[in-house]
């Protein structure tokens, strides 16, 4: 798979405009699996700490190849998901909705990731509501989609909705092993995302269809391999190099996906998206 940071017309697809990210990351020099808070994570099974800081060390080369504004924050030990910035917080023009962690092993996290937000100069939002990020609150076309079922609670969406004045569409969760929204949904650009059906309710898919038509619809392979956990610019959409079927969606679509094997983050329940947080200022 290319790396490109080109616009490329395709076809009857529009072309696709790269837009340069700023993204937050964690290296994982602290990653296990010790204890189990989703169905992904067994702790009788071994994990390869190494393994983790080279497949992390990919898909950071990925993003500078790309030309993106990579930001790192320190690991802590004792928190071996810390790796999973995205769940630090979700950021809106320099305003930073801090994270309200459910389990008491990544709750230290939050706290670890205001520091950050307030030392690189953000307009930190201490949270009252629980809510893990951006890994349940997506932007797209302007919207606030906010997922909830198993982690983030409902009560963060309108606290979200008062601090951005945006609209919030509420999202709910009802498979497990899909337990936030960024593991269901993929945001393509800023009026595109691919998603998994059968990770919503009725009325949630009801919304996602009406706001969405023209999304693309991925299947429970693809998605089982955490492919809908992707990071896009806008042409360049770098996922779980084994969704194939999802790669093969997106060329016809007109972008360029760049597969990326993150194998022993995904032993934590984790894939690209969770390893990005988006900084947008």
């Amino acid at each position: 798979m290319t790396h490109s940071s080109a616009t490329q017309p395709s076809g009857a697809n529009p072309a696709r405009v790269a837009i340069t990210r700023t993204v937050l990351m964690c290296r994982p020099e602290f990653f296990t699996v010790s204890y189990r808070i989703n169905p992904w994570m067994h702790p009788d099974e071994p994990t390869d700490t190494s393994l983790a800081v080279r497949q992390w060390n990919e898909l950071y080369k990925i993003y500078v190849d790309l030309g993106f504004e990579v930001h790192l924050i320190e690991p802590i030990a004792g928190l071996p998901d810390m790796v999973y910035a995205a769940n630090g917080g979700f950021v809106i023009n320099n305003i930073a909705y801090g994270a309200r962690f459910t389990y008491p092993q990544r709750q230290p996290e939050g706290p670890a990731y205001m520091e950050w937000f307030g030392a690189n100069g953000f307009d930190v939002r201490d949270p009252r509501e629980i809510n893990e990020g951006e890994g349940d609150f997506l932007l797209v076309a302007g919207v606030i989609l906010a997922g909830t079922g198993f982690r983030t609670a409902t009560n963060s969406h309108a606290e979200a909705a008062g601090i951005y004045g945006r609209e919030v569409v509420s999202l709910n969760l009802i498979n497990p092993s899909f337990y936030h929204l960024d593991t269901a949904i993929a945001v393509l650009d800023d009026s595109n995302i691919a998603y998994l059906p059968s990770a919503f309710d009725a009325p949630s898919l009801e919304k996602i269809r009406s706001l969405f038509p023209d999304a693309v619809v991925v299947n429970e392979e693809d998605a089982a391999v955490l492919g809908l956990n992707s990071f896009s610019d806008g042409y360049n959409v770098v996922i779980a190099a084994r969704a194939k079927d999802f790669e093969r969606q997106l060329r016809e679509r007109g972008y360029n996906p760049i597969g990326v094997d993150l194998s022993e983050l995904l032993l934590g329940g984790g894939g690209v998206k969770c390893c990005t947080l988006e900084l947008r200022r």
